[in-house]
Protein backbone atom coordinates (compact mmCIF):
# COMPACT_ATOMS: atom_id res chain seq x y z
CA UNK A 1 0.00 0.00 0.00
CA UNK A 2 1.33 3.42 -0.78
CA UNK A 3 -0.43 6.73 0.10
CA UNK A 4 -0.68 9.70 -2.02
CA UNK A 5 0.03 12.60 1.00
CA UNK A 6 -1.37 15.93 0.86
CA UNK A 7 2.17 17.81 1.09
CA UNK A 8 0.12 21.51 1.74
CA UNK A 9 -0.27 20.78 5.09
CA UNK A 10 0.14 23.71 7.92
CA UNK A 11 3.66 22.04 8.74
CA UNK A 12 6.21 20.78 6.18
CA UNK A 13 7.89 17.49 6.73
CA UNK A 14 10.87 16.45 5.04
CA UNK A 15 10.26 13.97 2.40
CA UNK A 16 12.14 11.43 3.85
CA UNK A 17 9.32 11.03 6.66
CA UNK A 18 6.51 10.40 3.80
CA UNK A 19 9.00 7.88 2.37
CA UNK A 20 9.18 6.24 6.13
CA UNK A 21 5.59 5.20 6.16
CA UNK A 22 5.39 4.29 2.95
CA UNK A 23 7.76 1.92 3.19
CA UNK A 24 5.98 0.28 6.46
CA UNK A 25 3.26 0.05 4.96
CA UNK A 26 4.20 -1.29 2.04
CA UNK A 27 5.87 -4.06 4.23
CA UNK A 28 2.40 -5.22 5.51
CA UNK A 29 -1.07 -6.92 4.25
CA UNK A 30 -3.54 -4.02 4.11
CA UNK A 31 -7.27 -5.38 4.90
CA UNK A 32 -9.50 -5.71 1.63
CA UNK A 33 -12.19 -3.13 3.13
CA UNK A 34 -11.85 0.55 2.62
CA UNK A 35 -9.55 2.22 4.65
CA UNK A 36 -9.95 5.73 6.14
CA UNK A 37 -7.15 5.84 9.18
CA UNK A 38 -3.96 4.17 9.66
CA UNK A 39 -2.16 4.40 12.68
CA UNK A 40 1.54 3.46 12.80
CA UNK A 41 3.00 2.76 16.26
CA UNK A 42 6.67 2.64 16.42
CA UNK A 43 7.98 0.87 19.58
CA UNK A 44 11.42 0.60 20.84
CA UNK A 45 11.20 -2.97 23.45
CA UNK A 46 13.83 -2.28 25.43
CA UNK A 47 12.59 1.63 26.34
CA UNK A 48 11.60 1.47 30.17
CA UNK A 49 11.98 3.98 32.83
CA UNK A 50 14.86 2.45 34.55
CA UNK A 51 17.10 1.95 30.96
CA UNK A 52 15.63 4.51 28.84
CA UNK A 53 15.40 4.11 25.27
CA UNK A 54 13.84 5.47 22.35
CA UNK A 55 10.77 6.78 22.87
CA UNK A 56 7.45 5.61 21.57
CA UNK A 57 6.19 7.44 18.31
CA UNK A 58 2.54 7.21 16.96
CA UNK A 59 1.33 8.96 13.75
CA UNK A 60 -2.29 8.87 12.87
CA UNK A 61 -3.10 9.26 9.07
CA UNK A 62 -6.16 9.92 7.65
CA UNK A 63 -7.70 10.11 3.95
CA UNK A 64 -9.49 12.91 2.36
CA UNK A 65 -10.42 12.48 -0.77
CA UNK A 66 -8.20 10.92 -2.90
CA UNK A 67 -4.88 12.21 -0.52
CA UNK A 68 -4.00 11.48 2.77
CA UNK A 69 -3.11 13.74 5.42
CA UNK A 70 -1.46 13.51 9.25
CA UNK A 71 -3.03 14.19 11.77
CA UNK A 72 -0.91 14.14 14.76
CA UNK A 73 2.51 12.65 15.46
CA UNK A 74 3.30 11.93 18.96
CA UNK A 75 5.76 11.19 21.21
CA UNK A 76 5.51 9.35 24.24
CA UNK A 77 7.94 9.22 27.33
CA UNK A 78 8.36 7.80 30.93
CA UNK A 79 7.10 10.63 33.42
CA UNK A 80 6.88 10.55 37.17
CA UNK A 81 8.01 8.56 40.33
CA UNK A 82 8.06 6.56 41.91
CA UNK A 83 5.69 5.11 39.66
CA UNK A 84 6.48 6.17 36.31
CA UNK A 85 3.76 6.46 33.47
CA UNK A 86 3.80 6.76 29.48
CA UNK A 87 2.99 10.62 29.14
CA UNK A 88 2.92 12.51 26.05
CA UNK A 89 6.18 14.47 25.48
CA UNK A 90 5.78 16.04 22.03
CA UNK A 91 2.34 16.46 20.07
CA UNK A 92 2.18 17.53 16.70
CA UNK A 93 -1.30 18.30 15.49
CA UNK A 94 -1.86 18.76 11.69
CA UNK A 95 -5.19 19.86 12.64
CA UNK A 96 -4.77 22.66 14.66
CA UNK A 97 -1.47 23.73 13.84
CA UNK A 98 0.14 23.34 17.33
CA UNK A 99 2.88 21.53 18.89
CA UNK A 100 3.25 20.55 22.02
CA UNK A 101 6.35 20.17 24.38
CA UNK A 102 6.19 18.73 27.63
CA UNK A 103 8.60 21.25 28.82
CA UNK A 104 7.23 24.24 27.18
CA UNK A 105 3.27 23.47 26.58
CA UNK A 106 1.78 24.64 23.05
CA UNK A 107 3.90 26.19 20.66
CA UNK A 108 3.28 28.02 17.46
CA UNK A 109 4.58 29.40 14.23
CA UNK A 110 8.52 29.39 14.68
CA UNK A 111 9.25 27.93 18.00
CA UNK A 112 6.64 24.89 16.82
CA UNK A 113 8.39 24.52 13.28
CA UNK A 114 11.62 24.54 14.75
CA UNK A 115 10.47 21.69 17.79
CA UNK A 116 8.74 19.98 14.55
CA UNK A 117 11.97 20.04 12.35
CA UNK A 118 14.47 18.26 15.26
CA UNK A 119 12.08 15.93 16.69
CA UNK A 120 11.32 14.62 13.07
CA UNK A 121 14.56 14.70 11.71
CA UNK A 122 15.53 12.62 15.01
CA UNK A 123 12.95 10.13 14.31
CA UNK A 124 13.86 9.47 10.91
CA UNK A 125 17.41 8.38 12.12
CA UNK A 126 16.27 6.44 14.97
CA UNK A 127 14.12 4.37 12.63
CA UNK A 128 16.64 4.48 9.93
CA UNK A 129 18.86 2.55 13.01
CA UNK A 130 16.20 -0.40 13.50
CA UNK A 131 14.88 1.12 16.33
CA UNK A 132 11.05 0.64 16.60
CA UNK A 133 9.48 -2.69 16.35
CA UNK A 134 6.42 -1.05 14.13
CA UNK A 135 2.46 -2.30 14.20
CA UNK A 136 -0.20 -0.69 12.08
CA UNK A 137 -4.10 -0.46 12.84
CA UNK A 138 -6.81 0.11 10.48
CA UNK A 139 -9.99 1.75 10.51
Amino acid sequence: MKLNFNKQQCFTVPKAFYQLLNTELESIKTPSQEINIIILNFRDPGYSPKNGGFHPVEARLERVGQQWQIVYITDFSFQGLPYPELTVDIDVCFISKEVFSLLCGWLQNKSANELLNQFIGNFIEYHSMDSYQVSVSFE
